[in-house]
């Protein structure tokens, strides 16, 4: 088959393609046909041609959009990367990808150049043969020798390149939250299922008009440039992330679907109160959906799609529709068409319906491996995700949280999602975040950043005149007492205005665990921090509460001895010792009651920290 561009372009040339919101441009998808040939014929005159592995680091603008087509159209493999990135991550990801031609902009030609001067000197050969430089092109001007103007190349004439279902099409970096990115390789057959598969789910409306605001090297982001010649919808392209820009233009051309994470969202409602009359989808994916989100999006008839996806499932794994989600908002419905979700324990065999363990997934949207090591993640069943999660009875999912997320304390496992999911439904809890900080005697602490509902002040701020509210440490532990078991309890609380993201939406769970590290560390350094005696706050002294429940916990038996042999049984025996963590049961103030400089959000999407999804988060990428 040909690039799907031209298929549509020779259907329905004066539909329209794209719409540009920074120049108020529209193109048909004739004109997008004509500039993309251009596009592909420049790029095969600098030496792009069938099988190059095209880097791109761009932001999201009209020659991107035309980039990824041209790329396809020239039978090209393209790699896109991220425009945040520094030169030395972009060098890592030049060399992972075997990368031969990149393509930049103005903003992004001086990391770009010092990347490939990086890559080329040092030792990049994954096979027995050394590669040529890589070549640098440009959509803008450029002052620097070694980087070619696109815009002076004199265009030869391209004849489509022939794809087979098979063949590497994209080759996506992961976002990296559990550890450096990974190349994940698609292929068309990959995209096309993606794309079928999603349209049984959202549905698809020939008039159809797609905001696209999400970064284009994530696999949300460059779904809907992929899928507007397959669906033969209008995509409406922001180059760039501003919450009230694009709540606006969400009314300003009347679109009806648009991919979000949760930050985008409450952002947008935050500054418009709803979104437009013409939408039809809300496609959140990126991260858990929180309830109190969600409440707002069915107060306000939103028509949210909370989803779980991953980069290696080419987007969406299971997606709920609005009904579903509002009546069960831990969960992200049931998997798409021909997606197969399992739930294995730690010796991959399948779990019974409700219990939690890993999430493998397969299907004809799962990639068929990275690049350089087509065979890690996979098992008897198909890839494993490193999420835990668990499937009811009528087969909807929940997702928990990565599996590399668990705590060990005392020996003891603790799954860090179940124990945020009970902090965030105290009254005064809008969203939490757990994770296992280092300690010595316990191996690791329960730790929990917790932002307030909006109208409850912080710890140690005055209480809200409206309200009267101030967010209590106790009484949050106290509520929290009721429901879980005493190891699982957080040791240390702190307070942040918001939590740390990434670029998708995820907790950046390093930050979180870097804060309650350095705030550790400048007591011990006889700083300003809490008392060393009330660092082990949260735990009840009182045997009668511990242990021989019943209660699941994802992990257990999974934590390994420096001898590889699995204690699992030992960790019962120790747990009870780790319940005498606290002296007094205070709650420890570790940290600021606002959210450090570094751990805030930004309204664009592109100026967060991407540390990701594999896609490692467990709501995946929205697409």
């Amino acid at each position: 088959m040909r690039d799907w561009l031209s298929h549509r372009a020779g259907i329905d040339p004066g539909r329209a393609a794209l719409v540009d919101t920074t120049t108020d441009t529209s193109y048909t998808f004739g004109t997008l046909d004509t500039l993309v040939d251009d596009l592909a014929g420049r790029l095969a005159a600098v030496g792009v041609d069938e099988g190059t592995h095209l880097g791109t680091v761009l932001r999201p603008c009209v020659e991107y959009v035309c980039l990824i087509h041209a790329a396809m159209r020239l039978g090209a493999t393209l790699v896109p990367m991220g425009e945040g990135l520094t030169a030395r991550e972009l060098a890592t990801q030049l060399d992972a990808a075997d990368v031969e031609t990149v393509v930049c902009a103005d903003g992004t030609e001086d990391a770009v150049t010092e990347a490939v001067s990086t890559v080329d000197g040092t030792d990049r050969t994954h096979t027995d043969d050394p590669r040529d430089p890589i070549a640098v092109a440009t959509v803008d001007d450029s002052e620097t020798p070694a980087v070619e103007p696109l815009s002076t190349v004199e265009a030869g004439s391209v004849s489509p390149a022939s794809w087979s279902l098979d063949d590497t099409q994209l080759i996506l970096f992961t976002s990296g939250t559990t550890g450096d990115p990974k190349p994940v390789r698609l292929t068309p057959g990959n995209l096309l299922a993606s794309a079928a598969t999603s349209a049984f789910r959202l549905g698809v409306d020939p008039g159809d008009r797609w905001l696209a605001t999400l970064p284009l090297h994530h696999t949300g982001g460059i779904s809907p440039i992929l899928r507007m010649p397959v669906y033969g919808m209008t995509v409406v392209l922001r180059e760039g992330f501003d919450a009230g820009d694009a709540a606006d233009d969400l009314d300003s051309y009347d679109a009806t679907a648009v991919s979000l994470v949760p930050t985008m969202l409450r952002r947008m409602l935050d500054r418009r109160g709803t979104l437009a009359e013409s939408l039809r989808v809300v496609l959140l994916g990126g991260a858990p959906a929180p309830t109190d989100l969600l409440e707002r999006c069915r107060n306000y008839s939103v028509p949210v799609y909370p989803t779980y996806g991953m980069t290696e499932t080419a987007s969406q794994i299971a997606t709920a529709r609005p009904a579903e989600a509002f009546e069960n908002p831990e969960r992200v419905g049931s998997p798409l068409f021909l997606t197969e979700v399992r739930v294995v324990d730690e010796a991959g065999d399948p779990l019974p319906a409700g219990e939690s363990g890993d999430l493998v997934v397969d299907g004809p949207t799962v990639t068929p491996g990275y690049y350089g090591n087509s065979e890690a993640a996979f098992g008897e069943f198909g890839l494993h995700t490193g999420d835990v999660g668990a499937l009811d009875e009528s087969g909807s999912l929940r997702v928990l949280n990565r599996l590399d997320d668990r705590i060990v304390t005392g020996g003891e496992n603790v799954d860090p999602g179940a124990v945020a999911d009970v902090l965030a439904d105290h009254p005064d809890v809008a969203e939490a975040a757990v994770v296992g900080v280092p300690d010595t005697e316990w191996g690791e602490r329960v730790s929990a950043l917790l932002v307030p509902e909006s109208g409850v002040s912080p710890p140690s701020a005055e209480p809200d005149p409206a309200t009267d509210r101030r967010l209590d440490r106790e009484a949050v532990l106290a509520f929290a007492r009721d429901r879980l078991a005493p190891y699982k309890l957080p040791k240390e609380i702190s307070v942040a205005e918001t939590l740390p993201r990434t670029v998708s939406g995820t907790v950046d769970r390093a930050a979180v665990r870097d804060r309650f590290s350095q705030d550790a560390s400048a007591t011990d350094d006889g700083q300003d921090g809490p008392d060393p005696r009330e660092r082990r706050a949260g735990a009840r002294t009182d045997d009668d509460d511990r242990g021989d429940d019943g209660e699941e916990h994802a992990g257990d038996g999974e934590d390994q001895s420096e001898d590889g042999e699995e204690h699992a049984g030992d960790g019962e025996e120790r747990a009870g010792d780790s319940e005498d963590q606290s002296e007094d049961g205070d709650v420890d103030e570790v940290g600021s009651e606002a959210a450090q400089d570094g751990d805030r959000a930004t309204d664009d999407p592109n100026g967060s920290t991407d540390s990701a999804g594999d896609n490692d988060d467990p709501n995946g990428d929205a697409g």
